[in-house]
């Protein structure tokens, strides 16, 4: 019944003389993550078109699941500019569409002002026809089950009842590139998902400790970028792996146990924000909610953030545990982020972390080791890998530590 789909543009209509950019990284998303299926995209000022053809509508929904920058969208069927017509084919609509009794409604907007009747005249019209020629409805303008909209435009009618919620926010890579620090949790993952979602394009950075954490560990760093690289444009995300044990194996030996989070969290910046200069990330990104850990106390962000100019965004800093759980179900990376693997920031966990730690301990503690060259020895050292939604690459089967396995992957692709 449906032969197209109505996609609406949301915020992108607000904005002013750069909307048109907005509006054409939108479409570039649209056509490569619908590459394949026989559609055609209609292109209008505020809103476009998918036309079916012969694709199955599921599948093309599945994909614009994928396009941030949509309001919504609504399977609907166009006919012509014919009364007689919108009689017919409404009653066709309701007759599929509704299989019991139930209330309704029909709302008209006509855009086209054209059109010889008002938008309360055809409601009224189609609403009298529809309780005459069927035994299962009932009238009901305020609380209705179902409502049928009917949309009346200079090239023709279109009919839905449908109104589904898109991601919302902006294209994904028109507000520029950020670094997510990606752990194997449920947390990192989440916030990269959000970023991207309000039109940041995403490289990630994990810091690895093979073998003081298992290969695993690392593996399932990959399986995340992998779900969620299907939201990034050509469904592809770099990913960087740090070799982190030299510098892990420091901190366990010459810092306070209360301070091992911290100052391990301070070289991790430091890392981080090297390899985002150097590949030019413009923010750092991390998965962050203010006070769920020790490490992300206000105290501790202060103290963390101190090792870095470059700006920090925490997508997740006023979500709940649930909310977050609920997105990551939502994405495809909760079942991932639950193994039991391990990363450098879980396996060693204090029993007395300091939650108010203080800069200039942090600072002092840092003197015990000669962290810079450990910091560029690791810059210097990490691998960087392009992680697409289908790869296969199991890092298991190279018998290799994480840098060596991605070299070899590397020099077979």
């Amino acid at each position: 019944m449906y032969d197209r789909i109505l996609i609406r543009f949301g915020d992108l209509t607000l904005k002013g003389k750069n909307q048109q950019e907005f509006v054409r990284k939108l479409y570039s998303l649209l056509e490569e993550k619908l590459e394949g299926l026989n559609v055609v995209i209609e292109k209008k000022h505020d809103h476009a078109y998918v036309i079916l053809g012969n694709s199955d509508y599921k599948v093309v929904l599945n994909r614009l699941d994928l396009v941030a920058g949509i309001h919504s969208y609504s399977l609907v069927k166009k006919i012509s500019r014919d009364l007689e017509e919108l009689k017919k084919e409404a009653l066709i609509y309701i007759n599929e569409e509704v299989k019991e009794k139930t209330t309704f409604k029909v709302e008209t907007k006509r855009a086209d002002k054209s059109f010889p009747y008002t938008s309360m005249e055809v409601s009224k019209i189609i609403s009298a026809h529809l309780l005459k020629n069927t035994d299962f409805l009932e009238a009901d303008l305020h609380h209705p089950k179902f409502v049928l909209k009917i949309e009346i435009r200079n090239d023709g009618i279109y009919l839905y009842n449908n109104q589904i919620r898109g991601l919302g926010g902006y294209p994904t890579g028109i507000a520029g590139k950020g670094l997510l620090m990606l752990s194997g949790g449920i947390d990192s993952p989440v916030a990269g998902f959000l970023a991207m979602k309000q039109g940041v394009e995403i490289e990630c950075i994990h810091f690895e400790s093979t073998p003081l954490t298992s290969i695993e560990s690392a593996q399932k760093v990959i399986d995340l970028v992998k779900i969620i690289a299907k939201f990034a444009p050509n469904s592809k995300i770099v990913l960087h792996m740090v070799p982190f044990k030299a510098i892990h194996m420091s901190l366990l030996e010459k810092i306070p146990e209360s301070y091992n989070i911290t100052i391990m969290r301070r070289m991790m910046y430091r890392i981080a924000s090297k390899v985002a200069n150097k590949n030019n990330d413009l923010v750092l990104i991390n998965g962050e909610s203010i006070g769920q850990v020790a490490s992300q106390t206000l105290q501790s962000m202060a103290t963390i953030n101190e090792v870095t100019n470059i700006p920090v965004i925490r997508p997740l800093a006023t979500y709940d545990k649930l909310d977050i759980i609920s997105i990551a179900r939502k994405i495809g990376t909760f079942n991932i982020s639950i193994k039991p693997f391990e990363d450098c920031c879980t396996i060693y966990v204090p029993k007395a972390p300091a939650t108010a730690p203080k800069a200039y301990k942090a600072r002092k503690y840092e003197e015990n080791f000669a962290y810079e060259e450990l910091i560029d020895e690791a810059v210097s050292n990490t691998k960087s890998i392009v992680i697409s939604k289908d790869m296969d690459l199991d890092l298991a089967m190279y018998g290799l530590e994480v840098g060596e396995a991605i070299n070899e992957y590397n020099k077979i692709k």
